[in-house]
């Protein structure tokens, strides 16, 4: 049975990154998006952020990575985007009415997305941005003696050569260690991911405009990493499958959505709330600014169900411009209702909405 989903304008904005942080350490989640923060639960009340710097029809914001860098006990964010090519934190000023200034972390070239995970294991996350032309980094929090946020930030490049378009996170080869994928190959983990050695796999090539994230998971339950790609700026959707024979690794492409371009951003998560994880995702709308393939189709957010042989497709979204929506470059999830299943926030150049799961449709 297909999810009911009560959609809601929360602003007739055009930023294309939406965060879910607690703002005001009140317990309840906010949306913080561009220029402003919008306060939980019923999002109505608006509050500034500070500036974002425009560049055409884009804002430089595309994260919203929340974490507290300065250790004060109020959560902050991680943003960054293409243009200025710096990765950037906000500071929370603990007053609704502050603008949060506005930190440098590293002039790390053009970043298409930034990323959260924890590479070493210690329940922390750690930053790595998707910078197609520049080579690539992590960035650690530095911590104090308490353990918690010191302000600044240690870079570790583990790949020097161009990153290309696109990256995902998870344990390719079943050793118990997090890799990482480019869209021309994958890098294996050492015990140490900032000492020692990531070894290069170049088993596979992506489209060019792979999706940030792609998505590391298994999917058949055959027990092995497969990996799910959208293209960001062109028509496609696939699963690749991956396949080990006599020690041998291979990777076999089956497409789960050829039709719909510009699939950029999306998660691995139970949408539905019976155990088992969906692909959801949409559409960036206006991407590259209506030039790339398919930028004149309707736009959707989408989940996608694994049914044994394929993936069925299921909306949450769909239509022409100003009637269906995309889903942005970071679109956030989580239970905002309590009702023990995942709401969408869904940011863009089409506004900015939530969609309320309200389960399945009797």
């Amino acid at each position: 049975m297909p999810l009911r989903f009560r959609k809601v304008l929360i602003a007739d904005e055009r930023f294309e990154a939406a965060g879910l942080i607690d703002v005001n350490n009140d317990g309840k989640l906010d949306i913080v998006s561009g220029a402003y923060w919008y306060e939980g639960p019923d999002f109505k009340k608006v509050h500034p952020i500070g500036e974002v710097q425009p560049s055409g029809e884009y804002f430089d914001d595309f994260s919203n990575i929340p974490i507290d860098v300065n250790g004060d006990g109020l959560m902050d964010y991680i943003t960054g985007a293409w243009f200025t090519g710096t990765l950037r934190w906000r500071e929370n000023p603990g007053d609704p009415n502050k603008e949060w200034p506005l930190h440098d972390i590293d002039a790390c070239g053009n970043i298409e997305r930034a990323m959260a995970w924890d590479i070493d294991g210690d329940g922390r996350i750690e930053i790595i941005p998707n910078c197609p032309p520049s080579p690539l980094a992590i960035y650690k929090l530095k911590t104090g003696a308490n353990g918690k946020g010191a302000g600044e930030f240690q870079k570790t490049v583990i790949r020097t050569e161009k990153q290309g378009h696109g990256i995902g996170f998870g344990d390719i080869n079943g050793d118990g260690r997090p890799d990482i994928v480019l869209n021309n190959g994958w890098l294996e983990a050492p015990a140490d991911p900032y000492k020692g050695e990531w070894i290069w796999h170049p088993e596979f090539k992506f489209c060019w405009s792979a999706s940030t994230p792609m998505l590391v998971a298994d999917v058949n339950g055959d027990g092995l990493s497969d990996i799910i790609v959208g293209g960001g700026h062109e028509y496609g959707l696939d699963w690749w499958e991956q396949r080990l024979e006599g020690g041998k690794r291979t990777w076999v492409r089956h497409p789960i959505d050829p039709f719909n371009s510009q699939y950029h951003d999306m998660q691995w998560i139970d949408i539905d709330g019976d155990g088992k994880k969906e692909l959801l995702t949409g559409k960036r709308y206006r991407a590259h600014c209506g030039k790339d393939p398919g930028a004149r189709d309707d736009v959707g957010i989408y989940y996608f169900k694994w049914n044994g042989e394929s993936f069925t497709k299921l909306m949450v979204d769909y239509g022409p411009t100003r009637v269906g929506k995309g889903c942005g470059i970071y679109f956030a999830t989580a239970d905002l209702t309590g009702n023990g299943l995942p709401d969408i926030v869904a940011p863009g150049k089409d506004g900015l909405y939530v969609f309320y799961n309200e389960g399945m449709i009797s």
